[in-house]
């Protein structure tokens, strides 16, 4: 059960992540005068993916903390690199974000530290 957690840990930070790119990006451009951003953030934090993403963030860490409650944190803590991972190719997919091999490249050397840092 504890690996479930884990995974529910990964996806939804995942998903807050695709979230809040997703409502800046249709939020238009940063704006320059601190008022205007100030009211630009105060917007964003009351929109309700946003707020979905801040839910996603304290759901994420409840079940990090039932999954620390059966796991060392120094074999679980690798997995959470998935975060990186995922995020990188729905970005791609999403988003329309390149994905360079030299991207490509490093995604591998996350996963292949994965392999390792969660041995043992």
């Amino acid at each position: 059960m504890s690996y479930f957690y884990i995974f529910l840990t990964v996806v939804l930070t995942v998903y807050g992540q695709l979230a809040i790119k997703w409502q800046v990006l249709k939020a238009g451009a940063f704006p320059e005068a601190l008022p205007n951003k100030i009211f630009f953030l105060f917007n964003l934090f009351l929109n309700p993916w946003i707020i979905s993403a801040f839910a996603a963030a304290f759901l994420a860490s409840l079940f990090w903390m039932a999954a620390m409650t059966k796991l060392q944190l120094s074999h679980a803590y690798p997995f959470m690199s998935l975060a990186f991972v995922l995020v990188m190719v729905a970005s791609g997919f999403f988003f329309n974000e390149p994905i360079s091999p030299l991207k490509v490249t490093g995604i591998l050397l996350v996963i292949l530290g994965l392999i390792v840092g969660s041995q043992g």
